[in-house]
């Protein structure tokens, strides 16, 4: 960490920037304040990680085919001192193709990581066509040393800068590599993004303050100042140094809005980004593709996508597989304690909307008595419990074994087999009935876009001691800020909110 710091040049930097982190956001890091940090200061030390990692997953390919692995052949050393004179520059030439010293596809998500398997996949093939178009060479390259040096250079490059983006996204929490932004329109799309962006100190943009011709100079906008109208927007950025413009369609007139692309879409300091102008819909990703060279977007089908959706499907069926064949015995133990305390079925269905709005029925164990929906009709008080919050405390319709199954969440065990169906994940929103759907208002088309799972947010959250309000807004984050890695860690917590038992009713 020490050699990362010195090589970005920031470690005298680090102590102002925290101390301006807290500052008020109209007049932190203005000109002549403190010194700013371009991202691209942070591709710099990436070459050399890369060359490194390049560097010695061939050195350790040559000892793990040539040492340790049987080889039968003579191997010549100063042969492969010469592929490796030539694979390095190569690879980060590939590296660089492949976008991976882009500031812009850098730092976030997973399209990083797929590029890094192209480039040295690329830079493999690279190798083979020199060493056969090459005519001056005599030998030729072992294809275990080329496999070896293929899945280490991957891995280690891989894990470099997995553990680069968190140093990164450390320095930005603290200050560093952070881009100052003025979103361009105070309408509810743009407010939305400026949530969504301060909510995501790790995206690096720092957003100073609204500009909206149609709102008074001063006002203030769920945290954030109203600064001026779109005439005071050349001041601003030179008085606040901003370095981006995030455009809200929605909230300008046309002339407005071509008014400002003429002013700022050719200028080299100050990049300009457009909203999609789908506040309901902009958590789903669109994509842009030109039909008749017209750009024109396209919403995705569903939010998780690519590499995030491959990742998400492995896990789920791994781990709903294992854990159906090692609860399979304790499942038959509490069907027979279920039968034996109540009448009725062991596993209740509930009918409840999945991807697309696909109704399927989701398996739980039985908690309740069988006739719980007519009891609730004959009692209007828990009836009315029911309607507005979707649970009741101490609800009287639930069995004695029912109690000790939902305090654990054992109840919802049976979900495992809609997992391994396809119908759940076992990280996701809230399933919900196809009564629910309305009450999540605009965002009931996102809801639709992603599984419901068998956890979530709203399980390591508080549960049922949650509102209904807390519960929409947790899914509504889920869906916009979804990485395997956040599932991951809701999946470590959930064992944690189920053994305190918290809120379970």
């Amino acid at each position: 960490v020490e050699f990362v710091l010195m090589a970005l040049g920031i470690e005298e930097e680090i102590q102002t920037a925290t101390q301006s982190v807290n500052a008020p956001s109209a007049v932190r890091e203005g000109p002549g304040r403190t010194r700013r940090l371009s991202i691209g200061k942070a591709v710099i030390p990436l070459v050399v990680l890369d060359a490194v990692c390049i560097a010695c997953s061939m050195g350790a390919a040559y000892y793990l085919r040539f040492q340790v692995l049987p080889y039968n052949a003579t191997v010549d050393p100063s042969f492969y001192n010469h592929v490796v004179a030539v694979g390095l520059p190569l690879w980060l030439l590939l590296f660089a193709l492949c976008r991976l010293y882009e500031a812009d596809s850098l730092f976030g998500g997973l399209q990083e990581y797929g590029n890094v398997v192209n480039a040295c996949t690329a830079g493999l093939v690279g190798l083979v066509i020199y060493s056969f178009v090459n005519r001056q060479i005599e030998h030729d390259i072992s294809r275990g040393w080329l496999a070896l040096v293929w899945f280490l250079s991957i891995a280690g490059v891989t894990l470099t800068r997995f553990g680069y983006r968190r140093l990164i996204y450390h320095l930005r929490r603290r200050g560093l590599f952070i881009r100052r932004v003025l979103i361009v329109g105070a309408n509810d799309e743009g407010r939305a993004v400026a949530r969504q962006l301060c909510g995501a100190p790790t995206a690096g943009l720092d957003v100073v303050g609204y500009v909206d011709a149609t709102l008074s100079a001063g006002m203030n906008m769920e945290g954030l100042p109203v600064l001026g109208g779109p005439e005071a927007l050349a001041f601003l950025v030179r008085l606040l140094n901003v370095e981006e413009l995030i455009v809200i369609p929605t909230a300008l007139r046309r002339d407005v809005l071509l008014g400002l692309y003429r002013d700022w879409g050719t200028q080299t300091t100050v990049r300009v980004r457009l909203s999609s102008g789908l506040y309901e819909l902009f958590t789903t990703g669109v994509k842009v593709s030109e039909v008749g060279f017209i750009p024109l977007l396209s919403l995705n089908r569903t939010r998780i996508t690519g590499v995030d959706a491959l990742l998400k499907t492995a896990m789920d069926y791994i781990v709903a597989a294992v854990g159906v064949c090692v609860l399979a015995p304790f499942f038959a133990l509490i069907a027979l304690w279920i039968r034996l305390d109540s009448p009725g079925p062991v596993v209740h269905r509930r009918r409840v909307l999945g991807l697309y709005g696909r109704a399927f029925n989701a398996y739980k164990l039985r908690t309740m008595v069988v006739d719980a929906d007519s009891y609730l009709e004959e009692h209007p008080r828990l009836k009315a419990q029911w309607e507005r919050s979707g649970k009741i405390h101490d609800d009287p319709r639930i069995t004695r074994v029912g109690r000790f199954l939902r305090r654990f969440s054992i109840d919802e065990f049976p979900q495992l087999i809609n997992v391994l169906k396809g119908e759940m994940s076992l990280v996701g929103p809230r399933m919900i009935a196809p009564d629910e759907w309305t009450k999540f208002g605009r965002w009931r088309h996102n809801l639709l876009t992603v599984k419901p799972g068998l956890t979530g947010l709203w399980q390591v959250s508080g549960r049922s001691d949650l509102s209904y309000e807390d519960r929409v807004r947790l899914d509504m984050y889920y869906i916009r800020n979804h990485t395997i890695w956040l599932d991951l860690k809701v999946l470590l917590h959930t064992a944690q909110a189920v053994i305190r038992g918290r809120g379970a009713y």
